[in-house]
């Protein structure tokens, strides 16, 4: 049959079981676009508010299903507008397609109205970038571009195609998905030397990240974590890999980890990184960290291995698989007496918070409460972003997304809404400061638009909280442009942007709003008011080891 470019487009995007994007027109893309005029019925397109929300929709729309998340955007600052949003997806390996439309061929290099090259700019931030200059060759590469997307460590990938190329006609005939075999990285050798380790390990401590999520490897990790029985610890982005209530779990590590996650990698004999890539905020001071311990690494990125940390052995592969191998080799572990001294600190310091007034730990207490710690909970990135991770027990993966590589203040709301649309079964709840929401505050409207029921919460301590953290903690409470009290009404810019709003100011109404929030099925805005000095506890100084960790009584004794 023939078709057009843009045709062809959205064919492959069925082909590949793609039915929601996301996205925003203009000149060079508009024959997608009326494309997609004809093809409403079987892809549902979300116009965003900005580009840079068509991106962290895709990506948030991917996190919580597991999909490859789709963006579209015109050239020029169109195609610009979705880089912050790729890099996001790019930090934290998060597979998406974003397309772009370019001008016409004979126009590529001269400075034309809206040109820019965008493949170019986003090389360094995208697992591939193609530009497609050829109709011919333009099935093809999408189905390359999806491929690329969520093999091995997923990423984002860029498709620049140039608008004569969209208009362009020809016979097209569905090219065949081959499925795409994965190597086999791994040597039995490999195995062999983490069997080793693993059986004359005495305090042996699990160290998991994104990739357990990304694998969903919850299952084989929960069997292997009570056969050698060795304690859990988390990151950021391997938030519900493994159960936050199971008694082995101590919590979150790094900058502002529990003290006995942070305490007991220092006292472990070896640690076992599991799809993480020992960041700086995880690891601090490399010279100093997990000093007690040999090392084994497990990831599908062969790039990640002694990168950050020198390691003693390692195995490159699907967390999954390679779990799977390890469980059928592994006799039963009994460590009772280090699970007895890990228990010890989990006793000892607990996480905490004042319990006079309105706080962002309280707020999630109550979320977690109401919502039977059963939804997914998106945040953006500073203080209530710690607290979203510290005070909500994940259970399941793909239930907390966060921008945790890059920190991309403004990441919650659009992700919210991608979320929501891929999980309509799930409360999706985005936390936000009032620092980050002010970003990308105006896609409330898309969510009003389509009548998305997200709820949003913010924090409200009408600073900038994370910076004024440090600044108070480290730069002598010299709080430069990171005070933010002034007359914007956070409800009324809800309800002109045709959302429901709220605004609280004691512990006691919390629950009640967010109850009103579930039941209104509409998107809901729940402003908090909290106090400009709440601090997140416990905490690493940049620099330290992750063993020196204070929290607040810290502070006070010494």
């Amino acid at each position: 049959m023939e078709l057009s470019g843009a045709e062809i487009v959205l064919e492959c995007f069925l082909e590949h079981g793609v039915d929601t994007v996301f996205g925003y027109p203009g000149g060079t893309i508009l024959n997608i676009y009326d494309a997609l005029y004809k093809y409403r019925d079987k892809i549902t397109h979300y116009l965003t508010s900005h580009e840079q929300g068509a991106a962290h929709g895709a990506d948030g729309y991917a996190r919580a299903t597991g999909k490859v998340g789709v963006c579209l955007a015109t050239s020029g600052p169109g195609a610009t507008n979705l880089v912050t949003g790729i890099a996001t997806a790019y930090m934290d390996s998060i597979p998406l397609v974003a397309i772009t439309c370019n001008v016409n061929l004979p126009l590529l290099g001269k400075d034309s109205f809206q040109e820019v090259d965008i493949a170019g700019v986003t090389m360094p931030i995208t697992k591939h970038g193609f530009i497609v200059k050829d109709i011919r060759k333009l099935a093809e590469t999408i189905y390359k571009a999806f491929a690329i997307a969520k093999s091995g460590r997923p990423g984002p990938v860029l498709v620049d195609i140039t608008k004569d190329v969209t208009a362009a006609k020809m016979d097209y005939k569905p090219l065949k998905i081959k499925k795409r075999e994965e190597e086999k990285t791994y040597l039995e050798g490999d195995l062999l030397s983490a069997v080793e380790l693993i059986t004359e390990a005495k305090k042996p401590f699990l160290y998991v990240g994104g990739g357990a999520v990304i694998s969903n490897a919850s299952k084989e990790l929960k069997e292997f974590a009570n056969k050698i029985q060795a304690p859990v610890c988390d990151t950021l982005m391997g938030k519900g890999a493994f159960d936050g209530s199971h008694p082995l779990y101590t919590g979150m590590i790094g900058m502002h980890g529990t003290k006995a996650a942070n305490l007991g990698v220092s006292r472990c004999d070896l640690l076992i990184a599991l799809g993480a890539r020992f960041s700086d905020r995880v690891v601090g001071n490399v010279g100093k960290f997990a000093k007690n311990a040999k090392v084994l690494h497990i990831d599908i990125d062969p790039a990640e291995i002694n990168k950050n940390i020198q390691t003693d052995a390692y195995i490159v592969g699907d967390i999954k698989e390679i779990l799977s191998k390890l469980n059928e080799r592994i006799e039963n572990q009994n460590h009772g007496e280090w699970i007895e001294e890990i228990q010890q600190l989990k006793t000892s310091f607990p996480l905490k918070y004042p319990k006079e007034g309105l706080t962002g730990p309280y707020i999630m207490e109550e979320l977690y409460r109401v919502t039977k710690g059963e939804a997914v909970i998106v945040t953006d990135v500073g203080q209530h972003q710690m607290w979203a991770a510290q005070y909500y027990s994940y259970k399941e993966p793909r239930t907390f997304l966060s921008s945790g590589g890059l920190g991309t203040m403004g990441y919650g709301l659009g992700a919210c809404i991608g979320a929501k649309i891929g999980r309509p079964d799930k409360i999706v709840v985005n936390i936000g400061g009032d620092g980050c929401f002010r970003m990308n505050m105006n896609e409330l409207a898309t969510a009003s638009r389509y009548r998305i029921p997200i709820i949003q919460i913010i924090m409200n301590n009408h600073v900038l909280g994370m910076v004024r953290q440090w600044q108070d903690l480290f730069y002598d409470q010299r709080y430069s442009h990171t005070v933010l009290r002034d007359k914007v009404d956070f409800i009324k810019v809800a309800e002109g942007l045709g959302c429901e709003g709220l605004r609280i100011t004691k512990k006691e109404e919390v629950a009640l709003a967010i109850e009103k929030a579930v039941e209104s099925q509409a998107p809901f805005v729940i402003e908090c008011e909290i106090g400009s000095d709440e601090k997140v506890f416990p905490m690493v100084p940049a620099g330290a080891a992750i063993d020196e960790v204070f929290d607040e009584d810290d502070l006070k004794t010494n």
